[in-house]
Order: C-alpha cells, then structure tokens, then sequence
C-alpha cells in the first residue's frame, strides 16, 4: 500500500516533487535535442529523406514484389524520386532546430514515461506496482512499433501517392520542406501514439469503465467500421494498400480486448 511518508506530504510537497520530475525530463530532453542537433545533417540525408528517393527499401521491395503481383497499384511501383525546395529564408534553421527536439521527444519517451511513474508510484498499491512495470515495458514497445509502422510503411506509400497525384498537366510538381516535415512527422509521431491504445484500455480496465464483453459484443461492428473508416482515408482505394493500413490498425483492437479485463460476476443475493 502507500507508503507512511508520502502520504503524509502536503500538497506543496506534492508540487514540488512534480517541479523536479519536469526539471529531471526537460533536462534530459534538452541533452538528447543537442546530441540530436549535432547528427542531425546525416540523420537527415540517411533517415528523414530516405523514403523521398527511389533506394528506399520499401519502394525496392515493392518493385520486386510487382514482378510475382502484377495488379499491385501503378502509384508504388516503378521509379521514384521527389524533389524538395526550401521557400522560406529560415525553414532550414528552424527544421533543424524543431527535428532535432522532435527526434528526442520520441527516443525520450521511455525516460519521460518513467519519471512519470515514479511520481504517481506512492500513491498505487503493491499490486498495481508490479503490473506498472509491465505496462510500463508494453507501452514503450507498442510505442516504437507504431513510429516503426508509420515511418516504414505509412508515410512513404502516402508520400509516393500524393507526390506523384496530378490535378493538371501544367502544375509543376515539388515538395516544400515544411510540407514534407510536417507530414513526416505527423505520420510517425501520431502512429506512436495511436499504438498506445491498448494501454489506454488497460487503465480503463483497472478503472472499472471497459471491460472484455464490450469487445466480444462489438467484434463485427469493430471489423466493419474501422475497414470503412481506412478504405475512406486511405491514400488510394486499392485492396493493397487498404490492407497495410487496416491490419495494424484492427490489430490494436484485438490486443485491447486481450489485455482488458473481464467483467466480474455479479454475486447473487441470498
């Protein structure tokens, strides 16, 4: 249970303590943004800019891929290359200055997530400590997962898509360098968090609000609307490509009813 000591801390302790974990998380952020800004001329020509040229792996996969499936889409096979331009007089400055904290936000997370947990840890249970630390380790691992999902397959087919889409033969087709970041980072970042869903159902779980019958009851539903959902958003229409992204997509909500618990029985008055 709590410990004797914290729960005896005011609530200006309390604050405190939560100064010094920020302080012990922008520190460490800070630390990892100049170490990130100091590489980062070769991170970006050899990671961020990799999926703009036609070497990317998956592109090349793919090419091969088309020789054995002929009716993959037009959109991901062949050469690739996109051309980038910087229009502002500081984007680059500023792209290497907000990348570099970007890119430590994200190899970050587990520290930051850490230091959160030591600050709410005296306030859980024996119990809930130890599965804290499960989560803890699960969480990190889908979280890298989804950046690892969004950066190696869903911002380079939804790259290829909308740099190679046309709406007239007299536009000249190039990429900003703000245009491409964003949509870069968007993509990976937000695929991070997306992952973490199942934790979100997990803590949901111990609350009391979810439980696993509401994932058996709406299975089918689930299956239909979140197919729906992906083939509307989706860069193309193609079964291809709809696949890529619904696939992990569902995963997560077959992992959600996995960890959740199951509704307890109701017991019966005598």
């Amino acid at each position: 249970m709590n410990d004797s000591n914290d729960s005896e801390k005011s609530f200006w302790d309390h604050l405190d303590d939560l100064r010094s974990t920020l302080f012990r998380i922008g520190g460490f952020v800070g630390l990892a943004s100049l170490v990130f800004f100091a590489f980062m001329r070769r991170i970006f020509d050899n990671v961020v800019l990799a999926p703009s040229r036609n070497d990317f792996f998956l592109y090349q996969w793919i090419n091969e891929a088309s020789k054995k499936i002929p009716y993959l889409p037009d959109f991901i096979t062949g050469a690739f290359n996109v051309k980038i331009i910087n229009i502002n007089l500081a984007s680059q400055f500023m792209v290497h200055l907000t990348s570099s904290l970007w890119f430590a936000l994200v190899f970050s997370f587990p520290f930051v997530i850490y230091q959160l947990f030591l600050f709410v840890r005296p306030a859980l249970y024996d119990n809930e400590k130890k599965n804290a630390g499960k989560v803890f380790l699960f969480g990190n691992v889908l979280f890298f997962m989804g950046v690892a999902v969004g950066y190696f397959f869903l911002f380079p087919l939804t790259l290829r898509y909308l740099a190679g889409y046309q709406l007239s033969k007299f536009i000249e087709q190039s990429v900003s360098l703000d245009s491409y970041m964003n949509t870069f980072l968007m993509v990976c970042f937000f695929m991070g968090l997306v992952f973490e869903l199942p934790i979100v159902a997990w803590f949901l779980s111990q609350i009391g609000i979810l439980h696993r019958e509401f994932f058996n009851k709406f299975r089918k539903h689930a299956f239909f609307s979140l197919f729906v959902i992906v083939a509307i958003f989706s860069p193309t229409g193609d079964p291809f490509t709809i696949m890529l992204f619904f696939i992990p997509i569902y995963a997560l909500w077959e992992i959600s009813a996995f960890v959740v618990k199951s509704k307890p029985m109701e017991v019966e008055e005598e």
